[in-house]
C-alpha cells in the first residue's frame, strides 16, 4: 500500500461480507448492502481480497452491518474480528499467525497490521511474560467498530499462535477522549502446538 490516503485490504471488504452472510443469511446481506450508497456498494461488492479499498467504504460497510445486528448481538463485530483472522487471516498469513507463543507472534519484524490497513502500524509498548500491550499508532481508527474489531481479532490470532485462553481488553480509546488506541492482551500459559483453525468467532 502506497502514499498517505486512509486504505483497507479487499479482504477485510470479504471477511466482513462472509461474516454477515452466515450469521443474517443471503437475504440479510442484502438488507446491509441495500443501506450503502450506490458507491460503496459497488466498491464493497467488486472488492477482491487483494484490492485496496478506500478505508470510509469499508466503515460504511461496519456501520450498515452494525445497524442490522442492533442490540441483538452487541458483540458481533468482535466475533467477526475473530472469524475473519480464523478464516482468511489463517489462509493467507498462516506463518505469521503460527508462532512458538504469542510474544513471538507479537513481536516478529513483520507487521499483520500493516498487511490489512494504511497507513498506520500496531506496535507493542509492554510485554512480560504472559501479558503483553499493543499500541495503535498513525492510523485514524474513526469509529469504536475499528477498535471492537481489532479486538476480536487479536483474541483468535494469540490462541492460533498458542496462547491458551487469551483475554483482550481494549483499555485506551482515542473515540473515547484517550490520545490513542492501546490493548491489553493476557494469556494462561501456552499449549503444546498452536491451533490450527480455532471455532471461536463463527457466527451462531
Amino acid at each position: 500500500m502506497n502514499g498517505t490516503a486512509m486504505l483497507a485490504k479487499g479482504s477485510t471488504v470479504r471477511g466482513t461480507l462472509d461474516f454477515v452472510r452466515e450469521a443474517l443469511g443471503a437475504d440479510g446481506l442484502e438488507r446491509v448492502l441495500a443501506t450503502l450508497d450506490p458507491h460503496a456498494r459497488e466498491a464493497v461488492e467488486r472488492a477482491t481480497a487483494t484490492d485496496e479499498v478506500d478505508y470510509d467504504v469499508l466503515v460504511a460497510l461496519w456501520q450498515a452491518a452494525d445497524t442490522a445486528f442492533g442490540a441483538t448481538d452487541p458483540e458481533w463485530m468482535e466475533r467477526a474480528g475473530g472469524y475473519s483472522i480464523a478464516r482468511g487471516g489463517t489462509a493467507m498469513y498462516g506463518g505469521i499467525l503460527r508462532k512458538k507463543d504469542p510474544i513471538e507472534f507479537l513481536t516478529q519484524s513483520v507487521s499483520l497490521f500493516r498487511l490489512y490497513y494504511h497507513p498506520g502500524d500496531m506496535t507493542v509498548v509492554e510485554h512480560e511474560g504472559n501479558r503483553a500491550v499493543l499500541r495503535l499508532v498513525g492510523f485514524d481508527a474513526r469509529t469504536g467498530l475499528f477498535c471492537r474489531r481489532q479486538t476480536g481479532g487479536l483474541a483468535m490470532a494469540l490462541e492460533i499462535a498458542g496462547g491458551e485462553k487469551p483475554v483482550v481488553r481494549h483499555v485506551r480509546c482515542t473515540q473515547e477522549g484517550d490520545a490513542y488506541c492501546e490493548w491489553e492482551m493476557t494469556w494462561q500459559g501456552v499449549e503444546r502446538a498452536p491451533r490450527e483453525t480455532p471455532g471461536r468467532g463463527v457466527p451462531r
